[in-house]
């Protein structure tokens, strides 16, 4: 199946399903018809996996990127950038992402910024990357201080999203993924019990056609984009502050799902919504199998600190949140306020 991702005069479209990996040589012939070189840019443990079979024989480079987290690193992108034009990469070439919603990222920020713009196709082979990270045109690095601050918005020309590169998933990034699948579905206003009876595919596609119309009517978030981040204000921050202690301590999906939870609490202690719409929430987190436990061991006042550097931050406090009108973006809260419903959320007081 197809979604269309629907802009004007660059619109692509993402398709989802069985083998779709294998459209990657037609795509480019139609896509990128004047291509000399196609740059694969991936990890050296995905060479390895027996999808990897789809790629062009000829006119082809690979790019060898450290894994997940460590590729969005600003030395690892001068390091590709080198190489690029060691290849003499030109304009007329082509960008392919293979990996996660990591490797897509930086995929997609290296094709924004070589040479002022390079065409990119995007094969994401994680769950979080085939129903979030890399659709819809955001790339980006990190930098010590925080997630995602360093980027660009660079459309693809293509996604190609293949349920089988799912199946050599090990069973915490195929669960993972869940968390930004249950942060479409709470946007979609969908009811809980529907989960059991939805197919992997049928995740997938919900995830996709959602933030296909959003991005199509808001490619550069200056409105209901921003819905998109529901849930990743507490979670980036718990990310970077995760990082900075092990690369392996929390996967992206697993802290959407806590800010998930801790964004419908904070909904709630606002007055903006009733005890409901947090008894829903942890309904649907506990359906799709995930916690919404805040990691004992990071400290609530880093935390708190952390989120006040979020990108979507206007030097305040922002969420997205829901209310009386839905879901939308919250600017200018108290400080106080975040940091005693994180603490109520924690168990601390």
């Amino acid at each position: 199946m197809k979604v269309e991702v629907a802009l004007a005069g660059r619109s692509y479209d993402v398709s989802i399903g069985a083998g779709v990996r294998h459209q990657l040589h037609s795509v480019l012939e139609e896509r990128c018809p004047d291509y000399q070189l196609c740059v694969i840019v991936t990890s050296p443990s995905l060479l390895e996996e027996p999808w990897f079979d789809f790629v062009p024989e000829q006119n082809v480079h690979f790019v060898e990127v450290p894994e997940g987290e460590d590729a969005k690193r600003l030395e690892v992108l001068e390091s590709v950038c080198e190489e690029l034009a060691a290849l003499n990469v030109s304009r007329s070439d082509v960008i392919v992402g293979v990996g996660g919603g990591a490797i897509t990222d930086f995929a997609g920020f290296v094709a924004a910024v070589y040479l002022r713009g390079l065409r990119l196709i995007q094969v994401p082979t994680t769950l979080v990357g085939q129903v979030d990270a890399a659709i819809g045109g955001k790339t980006a690095v990190n930098l010590s201080s925080g997630k995602n601050l360093v980027g660009a918005f660079h459309q693809p020309v293509a996604v190609l999203c293949d349920d089988e590169t799912l199946a050599t998933l090990d069973l915490r990034d195929r669960h993972s993924g869940l968390g930004e699948v249950a942060k479409c579905w709470l946007l979609e206003g969908r009811d809980a019990s529907e989960i059991p009876s939805t197919s992997l595919e049928q995740l997938i596609h919900l995830s996709v056609a959602l933030k296909a119309r959003i991005v199509s009517a808001d490619e550069f978030e200056g409105g209901q984009r921003a819905l998109l981040n529901y849930g990743h204000t507490l979670a980036h921050a718990i990310e970077a502050l995760s990082l900075r202690r092990s690369r392996d301590e929390l996967r992206h999906g697993e802290a959407v799902a806590i800010g998930l939870g801790f964004a419908a609490r904070l909904a709630y202690a606002l007055d903006r919504v009733d005890h409901s719409v947090v008894a829903n929430h942890d309904d649907v987190l506990s359906r799709f199998g995930l916690s919404s436990a805040v990691p004992k061991e990071l400290v609530t006042a880093d935390i708190v600190a952390a989120m006040g550097h979020d990108k979507k931050a206007r030097h305040d406090l922002t969420f997205v949140l829901a209310g009386p009108s839905g879901f939308e973006t919250v600017t200018g809260i108290d400080e106080r306020d975040v940091t005693d419903a994180l603490e109520e959320f924690r168990g601390e007081k």
